[in-house]
């Protein structure tokens, strides 16, 4: 199937989800007001923005010798670094470990790097077995479902759904709606998973060169126990996660928390430098890190769509994209949805795969605005646009570019530039379409499923303007 005509059916089936749209709805109408209130004074939250902006982009521009440096300070740290060009190969290397470890048994902390190489999927077909531990993350694999949100993976679903999925899979502990007694059902089946897994896995939000530190930012203890109670942890994260310095860290924390959920501050904040030490009663006796390419690189080599690699995953632009919610994440078919998804999945992917997420963008420019690393999304969404339509003028190293070309489209609009680049042209046109207009087609393909068709007005206005005297000079 054409990845348009999926897109559509993906996109028909979202918006007959009236439950599903009524979650979005209320959810990121609350994220954003929360949002709103932790930044009152206006000043300050762009003074942070800019900071977060120069932080990242100071990372970017030093990125290899920065990976170095973190790698020398892991390594010094006793943390062992690994490399992965590919999915497939961050998959490889994890299993791997985990085999010389003899270990059967993992929990996870929430990762989306994880989801984009399918390492669940991958381990399972090993006989290894892998529990969510985040609550959103545990309900959407219980429903063998992907995340809808890169915050929020279980949006999508209402508290009487999350109820039955529980008492589907656990009848023995009871049937509730109850919010707070479903979080208490959640957390006593995940007890017994941490104190006997044999390894945890986790995400990284930022990875510090000058320490040799993984940062993680969490709210429900999780991650801590993911990466602490288990023998063995493994994190796994981009390459583009690299920050300089420790000091760079309070203030992409403070834009991050509370841009994402609008907290001050999340209720969790691990700092991880090394395994566990001769004279520590906790931690686990080996850390490892996967650092995953898959086409980071090739996005860095860009200089306009280098910014793609700024994002530090709080979601905000998702959550404030009048698209989004109204259709939510699984319309888009993709690990990342909303804005930051229609610019890095057709990257990641390629334009012939993906490149159609393109076309959900209004073009409004709320994503942009709210962006705590000024990414400027609207305009990379604009340039993949071209990208994808037009090969023959372009150098960038994307995969797919001119795929959604189309001949007709083309040939239209080599027509319209014939027309507008000579004014005796567009005058002879102009009157033609006046005097014909009865002959205007009625169905114009997708713009006349909703709307009526583009019919030219009797006199064009010049002729109007004549009419009443005004010389046309």
């Amino acid at each position: 199937m054409h990845q348009t005509e999926a897109f559509h059916q993906r996109i028909d089936k979202a918006l007959h989800n009236e439950q599903a749209r009524t979650s979005f709805r209320s959810t990121m109408s609350g994220l954003m007001q929360k949002r709103a209130a932790q930044f009152p004074d206006n000043d300050e939250l762009q003074a942070l923005r800019d900071q977060a902006r120069a932080i990242r982009a100071h990372a970017l521009t030093r990125q290899p010798e920065l990976l170095e440096q973190l790698e020398q300070k892991l390594t010094a740290n006793g943390i062992r670094v690994h490399w992965a060009e590919t999915a497939q190969q961050a998959n490889e290397i994890i299993y791997q470990i985990l085999h010389a470890a003899d270990a059967k048994t993992l929990v996870k902390g929430k990762s989306m790097v994880s989801e984009e190489t399918e390492l669940n999927h991958y381990l399972e077909q090993r006989n290894i077995e892998v529990l969510e531990s985040d609550l959103g993350e545990f309900i959407i694999q219980l429903a063998h479902e992907p995340p809808s949100h890169i915050v929020a993976p279980a949006i999508h679903k209402n508290v009487k759904q999350v109820a039955e999925l529980f008492h589907q899979f656990f009848p023995e502990l009871g049937y509730t709606e109850n919010i707070d007694e479903l979080t208490l059902l959640a957390r006593q089946i995940l007890r017994d998973k941490f104190a006997n897994a044999d390894a945890g896995i986790s995400g990284v939000n930022f990875a510090v060169a000058e320490t040799g530190t993984l940062c993680l930012v969490e709210n429900e203890g999780n991650g801590r126990l993911s990466t602490t109670a288990p023998r063995l942890h493994i994190a796994i994260t981009g390459i583009e996660k690299v920050v300089a310095k420790l000091s760079d860290i309070p203030p992409l924390l403070n834009i991050l928390t509370k841009s994402a959920t609008g907290q001050p501050i999340t209720t969790y904040f691990n700092m991880i430098s090394r395994p566990r030490q001769p004279d520590e009663k906790d931690g686990p006796q080996a850390v490892h890190l996967v650092l995953l390419d898959n086409q980071r690189s090739s996005i860095r080599m860009d200089e306009e769509l280098l910014d793609t690699l700024r994002c530090i995953r709080c979601g905000a632009c998702i959550n404030h994209c009048p698209v989004y919610v109204q259709v939510g994440g699984h319309a888009y078919g993709t690990v990342y949805p909303g804005p930051i998804g229609c610019v890095l999945e057709p990257q990641r992917l390629g334009l012939e795969k993906t490149g159609i997420l393109t076309s959900a963008c209004t073009m409004c420019g709320a994503c942009a605005e709210v962006c705590p690393v000024r990414i400027p999304l609207p305009k990379l969404i604009n340039r993949l646009r071209a990208e994808s339509v037009n090969a023959a003028r372009s150098e960038a190293h994307i995969n797919g570019k001119g795929s959604l070309r189309k001949l007709t489209e083309s040939q239209a609009w080599a027509i319209w530039r014939l027309l507008y680049a000579s004014p005796r042209n567009y005058r002879l046109f102009r009157w033609f379409a006046t005097r014909l207009r009865g002959l205007t087609p009625t169905r114009l393909g997708a713009w006349t499923r909703y709307r009526s068709s583009i019919k030219p007005a009797p006199r064009s206005l010049q002729e109007l303007a004549q009419q009443e005297g005004f010389d046309h000079e």
